[in-house]
C-alpha cells in the first residue's frame, strides 16, 4: 500500500529568535554585574547630616564627637583623646562640652558610635548628660569612613 502524500508543512525556525534572547540575557547580567560593583564601592563611606525626624534641621548647630575603642575623634578638627584622658580638666573633650555647656541654645553634641565604642560611648554620654546638653548618637560600622555635613 502507497501512503498518501501529506502536505507540506512550514517549518518553524526559533534558532534567530534564541540568538537575540541570549544576548539580551547576556546584557542584562553585565548590566547587574556594574551597577552592583558601583554601589558595593560606593557603600565605604558615610555621610551623616544633622536632620530632625521631618527632615528638617533644628536650630542649633551639631558638634560631633566619634566613639572609638581606644577614645574619641572629635571633629572637624579630628582631634583624638584617648580614653585615658576623656574627664580630665585639660581634656579636648571637656573644653568642647564646656563649650557647647555655654551655647547650649545654639548647639548640641551628636555621637557617632563605632561597634568597639560602646563603653567609651557610655562614658561619654554620662558626661554629657550631667551637664543637661542636647545629645543625639548614631551607630555606623566598623570599617566606614565618615563625612559629616550640618544643613543650615
Amino acid at each position: 500500500m502507497r501512503q498518501r502524500p501529506s502536505p507540506r508543512r512550514t517549518e518553524l525556525e526559533l534558532f534567530p529568535f534564541l540568538s537575540v534572547l541570549a544576548c539580551t540575557i547576556g546584557t542584562l547580567i553585565l548590566l547587574i554585574i556594574v551597577i552592583s560593583t558601583e554601589t558595593l564601592e560606593s557603600s565605604s563611606q558615610v555621610t551623616i547630616v544633622a536632620e530632625n525626624q521631618d527632615g528638617q534641621n533644628l536650630s542649633k548647630t551639631p558638634r560631633y564627637i566619634e566613639c572609638r575603642e581606644d577614645g574619641v575623634i572629635i571633629y572637624p578638627s579630628e582631634i583624638f583623646v584617648s580614653e585615658n584622658e576623656l574627664t580630665g580638666r585639660t581634656s579636648p573633650l571637656i573644653q568642647l562640652i564646656d563649650e557647647v555647656e555655654e551655647n547650649r541654645d545654639q548647639e548640641y553634641v551628636i555621637v557617632i558610635v563605632r561597634p568597639k565604642g560602646i563603653e567609651v560611648f557610655y562614658q561619654v554620654r554620662d558626661v554629657i548628660e550631667e551637664r543637661d546638653i542636647d545629645i543625639g548618637y548614631e551607630p555606623i560600622e566598623e570599617g566606614l569612613q565618615l563625612q559629616l555635613q550640618s544643613e543650615q
